[in-house]
């Protein structure tokens, strides 16, 4: 399994960097809008959404949303609001992550309008907010430094959780996540972070307000990841999908990137927003 997941990687890094740093922003959004897409037909199994004609309608849906979510350059207008949503999702998915019990394995409660809701509001604020960070003066880097603290959150809680693993995060949701893991992987992402504001022409932004951002990121980094995992339990599958040898479904792979990639474009905005006034 952990050679598949290294051979994906390294197949898949070229062109995530290719999209990153040689598309235009409309080419980013909308190679980035198919990854979305891709995640929302796995969704939609996730769900329980089992007629074909219903999914392709559902995609129909979303990719409506994104032509509209994208249309205004304005930040007031969308950019902000969208961002603030999604981050209210998210405390709400920490919510849920806390109270499951392990005893829900039916979609009976999950299911139809409101589990579709929850898809768009899962997947369209990191949409909009890594579209708008693309955009900015040094956006790539910007976008490529919330890749590599959620990679790195996720590499080293890998490896910090297989050798020192002791304490269980979120036994009913996700057995395998310890606190151990979690510490490894925020060490690792801040090292990376801190490595990158030193090393790459980023944005001159306070490097004690990215650092903190990168914690944070961290922190729904593991959310993301958890919420997904809450979810095909209810399900009773162990991924989203199989398009990724060795890492599952789309969903399995930018399910951390969910939640970080809409939390971080909202600090990024805090921070400029901050630094523009001082």
């Amino acid at each position: 399994m952990l050679k598949w997941r290294i051979v994906t990687a390294l197949i898949l890094l070229p062109l995530v960097l290719g999209g990153i740093f040689l598309l235009p922003r409309w080419g980013f959004a909308i190679a980035l809008g198919i990854v979305v897409l891709l995640g929302a037909w796995e969704w939609a199994r996730l769900v329980a959404v089992e007629r074909v004609s219903s999914r392709w309608a559902w995609l129909g849906a979303v990719t409506v949303l994104m032509g509209l979510l994208g249309g205004s350059g304005d930040p007031g207008v969308v950019l902000v609001p969208v961002l603030l949503l999604g981050l209210a999702w998210w405390l709400y998915a920490a919510w849920q992550v806390l109270r499951f019990s392990g005893a829900e394995r039916e979609t009976g409660s999950f299911r139809g309008g409101p589990a579709l809701i929850a898809g768009l509001l899962v997947l369209l604020p990191a949409w909009v907010g890594l579209v708008w960070l693309h955009g900015l003066e040094s956006g790539p880097w910007l976008v490529l430094m919330v890749l590599v603290i959620t990679w790195a959150a996720d590499v080293g809680a890998y490896f910090a959780g297989r050798t020192l693993g002791r304490t269980r995060l979120a036994p009913a949701v996700s057995p395998g996540k310890t606190w151990e893991g979690v510490i490894g992987g925020l060490a690792l992402a801040l090292v990376a972070a801190a490595g990158m504001l030193f090393l790459f022409p980023l944005p001159p932004l306070p490097v004690g307000g990215l650092l903190l951002l990168a914690a944070v990121t961290v922190v729904f980094s593991v959310l993301g990841d958890l919420y997904e995992s809450l979810v095909k339990r209810r399900r009773g599958v162990k991924d989203s999908g199989a398009l990724l040898p060795g890492h599952g479904g789309v969903l399995d792979r930018i399910d951390s990137l969910t939640a970080t990639g809409a939390v971080y474009a909202l600090g990024i905005y805090l921070i400029l927003e901050h630094t523009a006034g001082a």
